[in-house]
């Protein structure tokens, strides 16, 4: 037993905690530990709990994540920005032109019941730009062709009459002139430097589609140095520049400008089966228009210059033709128009044995484009150039003194002048002898109402590929450009 008043004294065996108080103590520190690896482990996989939330909750977060990405992208409201403020600053030199001129030459009788002797007007309308301070405005020759009445109509509402100052069939181009309405801002529109032109550019068509006053659209340079009939021309118009800028019917005058606020060019001409925007618009290229606008304003003409000579490029079946190889580019020489420029100087133009231009002035001449390019935008009739061609294998240099191109009547009272670039039938000849063989062969049904016409080589002849387009039909009719004779017809 033992006994009450015995004090027992504290040992070393005595200060160590009971057994139980141990065990106690231990699970404690485990708790411990197993607590601080959870919260460990929640803020290490707290994104993949947060992304298994219900739809409630992520319908909430959307809104704050879409926003921060946005506030992220600041790229996207600078471009936003810098497009609507170009927009701004150059829509104020892009005008409208509405024209009437004289039906008489539009073969529908009097429908209008006018009395005998008047002419029924009708409408049309185009865009322009801005060119300089003294009041000029640019746009297509095909616009105010035949204009009895002009009147260009402004971003700001104003109106004023114009004057046809000079147009240029041949480009397709034309420059008119207003006295400034007063009050009036009057921003005349920069010149693009041509060699800064490339392909995958941004570029930004303005004018009035369909009416459409002030339209703007963007897309890029899709392809440099296209080649187009331009009017009634006998030539083509070289170094044109194809965008897929949305380009309708009344975007034609209309500027072609790049991120500057600088015209590239001026819109004129589409390729489409529906008359409207396809993806493929053409435009007149600042190159022509630096030199050919300012001579219609101090000169009343542009006179280009003339070589004399009928070719072509040296395609596969040119080279097969002539036993040439896959390498061998140029302009094979077919004839020399006599008493020409290339005549007097001695080059050789034959079906068989004609010289090939491979460069003039030392620029590489790999097509009939090259070459026609640089005659129209670097050299004037007058002028001395160099061709280097080949003949019979071996390379001469050849000086030929530049004449000047003749014009339409010269070359209807004499066709012998004829410079042979497209042949004696034009782009327009040739629509109407294709619709004469689709029509006398009752081939198509329905009227047609597209008519599209493009420059190629059948078998190593110069052609002009004529499509004409019916609401339920198509039919292609290929025309030779020296005879005019059609030489096949294929209705789809």
């Amino acid at each position: 037993m033992q006994d009450p008043n015995l004090r027992l004294i504290p040992t070393e065996e005595n200060l160590r905690p009971p057994r139980r108080a141990n065990e106690r103590m231990g699970r404690n520190i485990v708790l411990a530990v197993i607590l601080t690896l959870a919260l460990l482990v929640g803020v290490i996989y707290s994104p993949l709990l947060w992304g298994n939330l219900p739809a409630a909750a992520e319908s909430q977060a959307a809104p704050v994540a879409a926003a921060r990405i946005l506030q992220s992208d600041s790229s996207l409201f600078a471009d936003q920005e810098a497009l609507a403020n170009l927009y701004d600053h150059v829509a104020k030199s892009v005008v409208s032109i509405d024209v009437l001129a004289d039906a008489s030459n539009v073969q529908f009788g009097n429908p209008f019941g006018l009395p005998d002797g008047e002419t029924p007007q009708i409408g049309g309308q185009g865009s322009g730009w801005i060119y300089d301070s003294a009041g000029h405005i640019v746009t297509n020759n095909h616009v105010v062709e035949n204009a009895n009445e002009v009147t260009v109509r402004f971003f700001n509402g104003y109106w004023a009459e114009a004057e046809v100052v000079a147009t240029d069939p041949e480009a397709d181009l034309a420059v008119i002139k207003v006295t400034p309405p007063e009050g009036m801002e009057w921003q005349p529109l920069p010149l693009a430097n041509p060699d800064d032109i490339r392909v995958g550019h941004m570029v930004i068509a303005l004018g009035n589609p369909f009416g459409l006053d002030s339209t703007m659209t963007t897309g890029i340079v899709s392809a440099l140095g296209r080649s187009q009939p331009a009017g009634e021309s006998r030539y083509t118009l070289p170094d044109i520049i194809q965008t897929d800028a949305a380009i309708n019917p009344g975007n034609s005058g209309g500027p072609l400008i790049n991120l500057q606020g600088e015209v590239v060019g001026v819109n004129f001409a589409i390729q489409s089966q529906v008359r409207s925007n396809s993806g493929v618009g053409f435009t007149i290229p600042v190159s022509i228009i630096q030199r050919i606008v300012p001579a219609l304003i101090e000169n009343g003409a542009y006179n280009y210059p003339y070589l004399g000579i009928s070719g072509q490029s040296i395609s596969p079946q040119v080279a097969k033709l002539h036993e040439l190889t896959n390498t061998q580019l140029g302009v094979y020489v077919a004839e020399v128009i006599r008493g020409g420029p290339s005549d007097s100087a001695g080059i050789v133009g034959s079906e068989e044995t004609g010289d090939i231009i491979i460069a003039i002035d030392e620029q590489s001449v790999s097509s009939f484009e090259d070459l026609v390019g640089y005659l129209v935008t670097e050299t004037a009739p007058g002028q001395t150039v160099t061709l280097t061609v080949l003949r019979s294998g071996e390379q001469r240099q050849i000086p030929v003194t530049l004449g000047e191109r003749p014009n339409s009547a010269q070359l209807v009272s004499n066709p012998s002048t004829g410079s042979g670039q497209s042949g004696p039938v034009n782009a327009r000849q040739a629509i109407e002898l294709a619709e004469q063989a689709v029509i006398d062969g009752n081939l198509v049904d329905g009227d047609i109402i597209q008519r599209i016409v493009t420059p190629s080589v059948s078998n190593g002849v110069e052609v002009w590929e004529v499509e004409l387009t019916t609401d339920t039909q198509s039919a292609k009719v290929t025309v030779e450009r020296e005879t005019g004779e059609i030489l096949e017809v294929v209705v789809e």
